[in-house]
């Protein structure tokens, strides 16, 4: 076992492991989020169609899932863990400030592609974190992973908004390769590597997935219900300034759906560690059934609910939650799932599910949105989410 592992004796879960990735997730979000908040007035300046963005994030989006199933595969191989994870921190880091230096919409998608390629340092992360505590305490570990990514997305864009008046796009931009930096610094100081394996990783990544076992297979048949419904966010900003407009005038809706926003990401941060540790207690399988099944609650009150201020917060706090269980106990729950030679396929496997999952969701969606109306897209979100809180809990 690596010296820096705690044994079964011991109460404590912040681990330098721990520690350092907690803060270089906090870190890399502080710096990529800040430059996301910024991106659509950059592109108005560079002159980029309406729909550059949706293509820059389309594209970005599917080669991350590409590159997780490859990080996967590389995470299988303990050597490989802890370089890989430094290195696509740094990636992130360099492509997001380069952002500054492009003038034109293709070229902030080509360094877009590239800095979410770096994403595939994921599953190397998520085993080198469930590796740093017992299996006792690897949901506080993922919860506390998860606080920190969500601060950081809610201090990134504060900052930018701070930041952009005394700096401009550009100067932001820029700026963000200092956090995304000490991101990798934090992680290359603090988590230590893995030990020397006991076991041999399968050669092919064919092979590691065949290693996978029946009941993982069966929460990613859950997982994938869910993430099927499982719309982006911003489809919810969208919502609520519509429903907003009518009562406060237009430019106050969009104000206010922001902060609405915010609001979400806040619960969210504050929510996760409080699940993870949860999921340390009681049965994470219902936890997370129970953390589905929110998703579909928030759906329904979209759909029947008074569109006040006041239910309006509700429903976004209920999606901040929603979030937090979900991305508390999927990986923690992922880890007891997995047998340690194949664990780093198996994070692959789980992230791009999601990746193709959301995809599904946000076109499926989107165009019930379009075509027949906002509630279509939530009964559609609602059946789905509540199909996969039912698969997770009934058919694990």
């Amino acid at each position: 076992m690596n010296e820096s592992t705690p044994t079964k004796g011991t109460a404590r879960w912040l681990t330098p492991g721990v520690l350092g990735i907690g803060l270089a997730s906090l870190l890399s979000d502080w710096g990529h989020e800040a430059a996301t908040a910024i991106l659509p007035a950059f592109l108005a300046s560079l002159g980029a169609p309406a729909y550059a963005l949706g293509v820059i994030e389309g594209v970005s989006d599917g080669l991350s899932t590409f590159a997780k199933l490859a990080g996967g595969w590389i995470a299988d191989r303990p050597h490989l863990r802890k370089a890989a994870s430094v290195a696509g921190y740094l990636d992130t880091a360099l492509s997001t400030c380069a952002y500054a230096f492009a003038h034109s919409w293709p070229a902030v998608l080509v360094l877009r592609a590239l800095g979410w390629m770096g994403r595939g340092n994921g599953p190397s992360r998520d085993v080198l974190l469930s590796s740093a505590v017992v299996p006792e305490q690897i949901g506080r570990a993922f919860g506390f992973e998860r606080a920190m990514d969500s601060a950081g997305a809610v201090a990134g864009p504060l900052c930018a908004a701070a930041l952009i008046g005394a700096l401009g796009t550009r100067g932001v931009l820029k700026w963000t390769f200092v956090p995304g930096t000490l991101a990798a610094l934090a992680f290359l100081f603090l988590v230590p590597g893995s030990e020397k394996p006991t076991h041999r990783a399968p050669h092919g990544f064919a092979s590691s997935l065949k290693k996978l076992s029946p009941r993982f297979r069966r929460f990613l048949v859950g997982v994938f219900a869910h993430g099927a419904g499982d719309f982006a966010p911003t489809l919810l900003i969208l919502r609520a300034a519509q429903v907003l407009a009518p009562r406060v005038g237009t430019v106050r809706a969009a104000v206010l759906s922001v902060g609405l926003y915010t609001f979400h990401n806040i619960v969210n941060a504050a929510v996760s560690y409080p699940a993870g540790a949860l999921g340390d207690r009681i049965h994470k399988r219902g936890i997370l059934a129970v953390g589905y099944a929110m998703e579909a609650l928030m759906c329904a009150g979209f759909i029947f609910a008074p569109p006040t201020l006041a239910m309006l917060s509700l429903l976004f706090a209920l999606a901040g939650i929603h979030g937090a269980i979900k991305q508390s106990l999927e990986k923690s729950l992922a880890a007891e799932l997995l047998p340690e030679e194949t664990r780093g396929s198996g994070f692959g496997v789980l992230a791009a599910v999601n990746g193709i999952g959301d995809l599904v969701s946000s076109v499926v969606v989107g165009v019930l949105w379009s075509s027949v109306g906002a509630a279509a897209g939530f009964i559609y979100a609602g059946l789905l989410t509540f199909s996969g809180a039912a698969l997770i809990y009934f058919y694990l």
